[in-house]
């Protein structure tokens, strides 16, 4: 360790190696024009700066991302912490530029880019979220709009054609109504004269139906990006870094180079050198590389794989942890705050999903050199759908609640409608005394358990409310209290079951419901329940539960349930 110090006001304080920075350093460099310095904490490789680091410039910005060879490289995050302009830009950089895929946050003009970048300048295909919930796709050339594109706005109207940044028409386009009507033409917007247009309103009856069923298939299914940014493209840098560090034997002095950016301040940067290599207390004795990877061989049956993978995943000091970490900021830099619009819904959920398949391809990575390493030969590679499964059964339900506020967020957002129609059905419902809604719901008389319906002085039978099948529905509102689809799977199938066992106690005997009879059940049970959101949640269930619970019971009572 040592300090060096340049005629030129450069300061470096370190480890080096045979006469050059080696190790991790801080380095302050003077800015010519002004009376302050760039600090750089940074991993430094036989005299320049590699890895990962934190760079907080005389300008007020932070960059916490990877460098090589001096120049910012790989996955990073710049910001700009002042009052005037302030921005963040998550992503890809190569050769100190923005280039590949990234978000950019602009504050002043409440707008999020998302989309792919060169030289610094948004370039390729890219869509812009707005504050107000307006988004839009476009083709960007160094930093211009080229082309048509596709403006879906608030009111549920969709456009295709030309447009502006101020999101004014211009030149050939067509309008596409909520209610079915379509207005295509060619719109101009002079000064003080608003929009014009010249062209064709359709307003015909005929085939409205299938119109207006179509306008609202194109607004609800407009989900963007899943051409334009394959996921496996999304987020390279920071997978990137992960398979140098697997591939270049895990050695521990190498981790926070490779694996650094869960850290996000200085100060935990400083502290995180200071543990890797001073104070290694006993308690965190098995987060240390060669026990992590004796420990991976110990635990490879299901249920331990688990438990292991579970504690690992929390783990700021794990590799996989570091990993999930990092994937995170990605995550909700993109969908948090202006990010959460409903148009993005599938985008997040697809990406959600290939974070578990990639955290799953790690976790076998770092299991065949830890038995490599014990002279073992590892099993030979599982095929593709295997490996997913995998994936889907034992990583992202331990991932999942990393991601879970956002990613419900947008589950609200896109099943909006149709939830609101369920809360005025069941506030409507809650109006019935509970043998009026077994009636009307049409429950066979002989099912009802009326010796629930327990009477207080002055009382009538038929005015009770909330006491009928009450075990089943305190059994359902459990619902919303987890964000694991296979527990809330489990919750539905105790439902059923406290509903089959009510009706059981009824006849005086077990009995098996047929659908017939299930169906005005469950209803009862849903509108007792008053579940807010509860499209949401069934949708989210059915698109991350694991595959293999397809065609099974659980599939059938959530088709019930929905």
């Amino acid at each position: 360790r040592g300090t060096l110090k340049w005629r030129d006001g450069r300061n470096h304080v370190g480890d080096f190696k045979e006469g050059l920075e080696h190790g991790f350093g801080i380095c302050l460099v003077p800015r010519r024009s002004e009376d302050r310095y760039d600090c750089y904490k940074c991993h430094w490789y036989e005299g320049k700066m590699r890895g990962y680091g934190i760079c907080e410039y005389g300008n007020d910005m932070v960059y916490k991302g990877y460098f090589k060879d001096n120049v910012r490289q790989g996955f990073g995050i710049l910001e700009n912490l002042s009052a005037e302009h302030p921005f963040k830009y998550t992503g890809q950089w190569e050769n100190d530029k923005k280039n590949g895929y990234g978000v950019w946050e602009d504050k002043d003009r409440g707008e999020r880019y998302i989309g792919t970048w060169l030289d610094d300048h948004r370039h390729g295909q890219g869509i812009v979220v707005t504050q107000s919930g307006v988004c839009y796709q476009r083709t960007f050339h160094a930093d211009k709009m080229v082309g048509s594109g596709i403006l879906l706005l608030e009111d549920d109207s969709v456009y295709e054609g030309n447009f502006t940044e101020e999101l004014t028409f211009v030149g050939k386009g067509k309008l596409s109504f909520a209610n079915g009507f379509i207005l295509e033409g060619t719109f101009t917007n002079k000064s003080g004269q608003g929009l014009q247009t010249h062209g064709i309103l359709n307003t015909s009856n005929e085939q409205l139906d299938e119109r207006i069923t179509k306008a609202c298939h194109v607004m609800f299914c407009s989900q963007l990006g899943l051409d334009e940014f394959p996921v496996e493209k999304r987020w390279k840098g920071i997978y990137d870094q992960f398979l140098e560090f697997i591939h270049s034997g895990c050695k521990e002095e190498t981790e926070e180079s490779f694996m650094g950016f869960h850290i996000q301040t200085s100060k935990e940067l400083r502290k995180s050198q200071e543990y890797l290599f001073c104070q290694r207390g006993t308690e965190d004795v098995s987060w240390k590389t060669e026990d992590i990877l004796e420990e991976l061989v110990q635990h490879q049956g299901l249920e331990s794989l688990q438990n292991y993978l579970e504690k690992a995943l929390k783990s700021s000091l794990h590799p996989l942890g570091k990993l999930l970490k990092a994937l995170t900021i990605a995550f909700q830099a993109t969908y948090s705050g202006i990010g959460a619009n409903r148009h993005l819904l599938t985008m997040a959920q697809e990406e959600v999903k290939y974070y578990a398949k990639k955290i799953w391809e790690f976790y076998q990575g770092l299991l065949h050199l830890a038995l490599e390493q014990k002279g073992q030969l590892p099993a030979k590679c599982v095929d593709g759908e295997i490996s997913d499964q995998k994936a889907c059964s034992v990583i992202l339900p331990l991932i999942l609640p990393c991601f879970y506020p956002e990613l419900f967020m947008l589950y609200m957002l896109y099943h909006e409608r149709e939830d609101d129609l369920y809360c005025q059905g069941i506030v409507d419902l809650s109006l019935f005394p509970d043998i009026k809604l077994l009636e009307f719901l049409d429950v066979q008389k002989h099912l009802w358990p009326l010796k629930d319906l327990t009477l207080t002085t002055n009382q009538r039978r038929s005015l009770i409310k909330d006491k009928c099948f009450l075990s089943a529905t305190e059994c359902l509102q459990k619902l919303i209290t987890t964000v694991d689809p296979r527990e809330k799977l489990v919750i539905l199938q105790k439902t059923y079951e406290e509903i089959e066992s009510t009706v059981s106690r009824v006849v005086e005997k077990d009995y098996k419901l047929p659908m017939d009879d299930l169906l005005p059940l469950l209803m009862y049970v849903v509108s007792r329940a008053k579940i807010q959101h509860l499209g949401a949640e069934i949708h989210l269930i059915r698109d991350l539960m694991d595959p293999t619970n397809q065609g099974g019971l659980y599939d059938f009572l959530l088709t019930a349930l929905e």
